[in-house]
């Protein structure tokens, strides 16, 4: 059987997803690997078929999503052609973690598609949702259509919803705690994130931001480039983690028992329904970052609660189990795509 496995490349966590599926999958299949999307730092460790401008999402230096450079960047009629040539049809099975390329690809040619993704489960109607009938949620799901959909959330909501992929690099990294908080926050610039932690100056903080190519020492806070190694080093030695609302790496923090607290980018549906969830199972969250909300930091920092959670590693089985219908000579496209 050959497949393609195809990853949307805005953000991190779906590059971090795929590099724990693609081994499994190679050891049983052709394999070929498409990713399109300009706003991951982390590198798959593997061969890349395919290369694409794709459609992505701008991170801002606000606190959200910057729709002027989003617009900007946006290149229709390259999406366009990026979805009529791809030769999608050599291809027995598309594996689509939230990438749209192939996803209307194989919509628009009849060829089986599996969609495995977070993004499945935040619309999951059992899933807390952050107002059901926003346009937000209609971006969310026809932004890569597939009838047969498998979701990762904090905790399964549904039968089709699981708990989420955990990296090996934390799943067996030696868990310590070396005093100090480490922070990410891409959406907002580094003089922002300053100004506000400055404020606890007995807490040292270790940033890693998207905005600098060089690390930035300002009394108790360290700025650093965003680097792969050294985050999951920080993440595991910290007492606790201060980041966005999206999934992997507050994921990451709840399995290495870290005290978290996060802060859902604005205009981003999907942050603030994951944020919805993060709340229902403890976890303190804020609105923005600003002076306001200095107080609830502070209680933050003071609270030694540790949200508990199970994430065993299901990933072999999951796809043995999604996949196995595939093997059915008997199947039809039309029905299980």
């Amino acid at each position: 059987m050959k497949i393609l496995y195809a990853i949307q490349g805005t953000g991190n966590g779906h590059v971090s997803r795929a590099i724990e599926i693609i081994p499994y999958l190679q050891q049983k299949y052709e394999v070929d690997i498409l990713i399109s999307g300009n706003q991951c730092e982390l590198q798959l460790p593997f061969e890349v078929t395919y290369k694409l401008y794709g459609l992505s999402f701008i991170f801002g230096k606000k606190g959200g999503i910057d729709f002027i450079q989003t617009i900007k960047r946006l290149k229709l009629w390259n999406l366009l052609e990026e979805i009529k040539n791809l030769p999608i049809k050599q291809y027995d099975l598309i594996i689509n973690d939230f990438e749209p390329v192939s996803a209307w690809a194989a919509k628009l040619k009849n060829v089986p598609i599996i969609s495995m993704s977070h993004q499945n489960a935040v619309l999951d109607t059992n899933a807390p949702s952050y107002g059901r009938f926003k346009i937000e949620r209609l971006i969310l799901k026809y932004y890569a259509p597939a009838k047969n959909k498998f979701g990762f959330h904090f905790k399964p909501y549904s039968s089709s919803t699981f708990t989420p992929i955990i990296r090996k690099q934390i799943r067996y990294r030696n868990i310590t705690n070396k005093g100090h908080y480490t922070v990410y926050l891409p959406a907002y610039s580094d003089k922002k994130i300053i100004k506000i932690l400055s404020n606890f100056k007995n807490v040292k903080w270790e940033v890693f931001s998207k905005h600098t190519k060089e690390h930035i020492y300002k009394k108790n806070i360290t700025i650093k480039p965003v680097d792969g190694t050294a985050f999951i080093k920080s993440l595991a030695s910290s007492s606790g983690v201060l980041c966005g609302a999206g999934f992997e790496t507050p994921a990451e923090a709840l399995f290495l028992r870290k005290k978290l607290l996060v802060i859902p980018m604005k205009n981003q549906y999907e942050q603030q329904c994951n944020a919805l969830s993060l709340q229902e199972m403890g976890v303190f969250v804020l609105k923005k970052l600003n002076k306001k909300q200095l107080p609830k930091i502070a209680e933050w920092l003071k609270n030694d609660n540790i949200i508990k959670v199970e994430y065993s590693d299901i990933t072999e089985n999951l796809l043995d189990a999604i996949i196995s219908p595939y093997y059915d000579t008997n199947y039809s496209p039309s029905t299980i795509v």
